[in-house]
């Protein structure tokens, strides 16, 4: 990981590698013209205050991701300066928000790659803009290379990842500053973590090796750590688990982790669909749709994540992570359409698709959630197609059974930068789930898919407790190039949102 140090050291007199100030569109003007953002006043006074000028000259306009290159001024420690878009200035008096800043930084980190050190001359006006500079940079600057044939950090293109950032304009002997910091390190490097696990293939992430995973980390990091294997899911009636790992050589797991705080007077559950590789079982999945289907396990991914930045954090919450485990394959074994599976519950479902399988793996750890009575549950899950038609690749859906907590979970994800949009539930797309061989089937109408495989889960939370889902489909995995701060492969979406999820319920500050 890049270490982040926080310098009120002047950027002329800075060894390092390069220095990042920020460009914006100072659209408020006749001249739409670029100016250079808060941060880089030392920088600019180097080049007479025609900075500005400068880069507009070398093509720079200000916009969002934009990254121009040039050499530093006479005099200063670092052989370049890197300037970073913005985007849009902000209204007279206004500060630049929080996202454009991570924006900014996760480019700049990115554009870096293979520099020892770099000093960050952004806009940093409070502490939390530190924090965002500092989430910024370490998740821009991930890079996934484990299975590159020369290994290790200079896998990517010959270049490790930036080694160093220095936030300039940070107070390091500020209390509120070095917690931005530190609170921008653990959620980052957990969200990394989760990365990690998407990216990794299937043949080396099977759901006992991820429950070892999080039996490790659990250890780590103090927190009670319970797996059920096959033997166990059968004594206690996991039905769905059971018969979508049915068609595998690689048994199921469903895995409890539970941080608790003795100053805790609320709980949450926090549920993750964890198919580690998706073929659809018998109900095979056509050509061009699997080769990605090693993050179906995404939703479990950003659970753990979330958990274990809960108990680094040390907050003052209860929050407990079900990962529902399983890998869905078709062979002799495998659930067949048609078959009716009893669930953990009790109630039965006839599965009419076996390609519609997180839900009945998280039927299972739904209720096993209900059963402690936690405050709320929020469910993640690459859930449906249907929903990345509605949504599109960057943002995901939240649905709920209450539509206050549903707008608490949303505001949630907004804040720290995960597009989200509420949907609703429509009780007439109930009766398409309806079974005349059990009590529901796991298909419903072909149009609203993302609702029903929704309305289906809420048929699994236990009466009074609020809950959300989280169909996270579109944004789980970037197939296309890289942009701000998400990668190329697994984004870790939803890590961010449940972990303020979890700091506002600490806080009594949700909804």
């Amino acid at each position: 990981m890049t270490a982040l140090t926080l310098s009120t050291a002047a950027a002329p007199g800075l060894r390092a590698d390069a220095i990042v100030i920020g460009v914006a569109k100072d659209t408020a003007s006749k001249s739409q013209g670029l100016v250079v953002a808060p941060g880089a006043e030392a920088v600019d006074k180097a080049y007479d205050g025609r900075l500005a000028g400068v880069l507009e000259t070398l093509g720079a306009s200000g916009a969002e991701g934009e990254v121009t290159k040039l050499p530093a001024p006479s005099g200063f420690k670092a052989p370049i300066v890197v300037a970073v878009g913005l985007g849009a200035r902000p209204e007279k008096d206004a500060s630049f928000d929080a996202e454009a800043l991570r924006r900014a930084a996760g480019v700049a980190a990115r554009t870096l790659a293979g520099a020892k050190k770099a000093a960050f001359a952004l806009p940093l006006t409070e502490a939390a803009d530190a924090g965002a500079v500092g989430e910024g940079v370490l998740l821009g600057a991930y890079s996934f290379d484990a299975y590159k044939e020369k290994g290790g950090a200079k896998a990517k293109n010959g270049k490790a990842p930036l080694a160093e950032a220095v936030l300039l304009g940070g107070k390091p002997r500020d209390k509120a500053y070095k917690a931005a910091v530190e609170r921008a390190a653990a959620v980052a490097e957990e969200l990394n973590r989760a990365r990690d696990l998407v990216n990794t293939p299937p043949n080396d992430l099977n759901p006992e090796a991820f429950a070892a995973v999080a039996q490790a980390a659990a250890k780590e990091h103090g927190i009670k750590v319970q797996v059920l294997d096959e033997k166990a899911l059968t004594k206690g009636g996991y039905g769905g688990i059971l018969g979508v790992g049915a068609g595998s050589a690689a048994g199921p797991r469903l895995v409890k982790l539970s941080y608790t705080s003795s100053k805790a007077t609320k709980s949450l559950a926090f549920v993750g669909k964890g198919i580690t590789y998706d073929s659809g079982g018998i109900s095979l999945k056509p050509a061009g749709h699997n080769e990605t289907m090693k993050c179906d396990m995404a939703g479990a991914a950003a659970v753990f994540a979330a958990v274990v930045a809960a108990a680094r954090l040390g907050l003052e919450v209860n929050v407990t992570g079900w990962l529902a485990l399983a890998e869905n394959m078709p062979s002799g074994s495998a659930t067949r359409p048609g078959d009716v599976l009893r669930m953990y519950s009790g109630k039965t479902v006839e599965v009419l698709n076996t390609d519609a399988e997180g839900r009945l793996v998280l039927a299972d750890a739904l209720w096993a959630a209900s059963q402690e009575k936690p405050d709320a549950i929020i469910d993640v899950a690459t859930l449906t197609g249907a929903m990345m038609l509605a949504l599109g690749s960057r943002t995901y859906g939240v649905m709920a059974n209450d539509d206050a907590f549903r707008a608490a979970v949303h505001e949630a994800a907004e804040e720290v930068g995960e597009p989200a949009w509420p949907m609703p539930l429509p009780e007439h797309l109930r009766k398409g789930m309806d079974s005349a061989t059990a009590d529901i089937a796991n298909m419903g109408e072909r149009m609203g898919g993302g609702l029903v495989a929704g309305l289906f889960l809420r048929e699994f939370v236990g009466e009074g407790i609020a809950w959300a889902h989280l169909d996270i489909a579109g944004p789980a995995f970037n197939e296309g190039g890289p942009f701000g701060y998400t990668p190329k492969g697994g984004t870790g979406t939803a890590v961010r949102t449940l972990v303020r999820v979890a700091e506002l319920t600490a806080a009594g500050d949700l909804g």
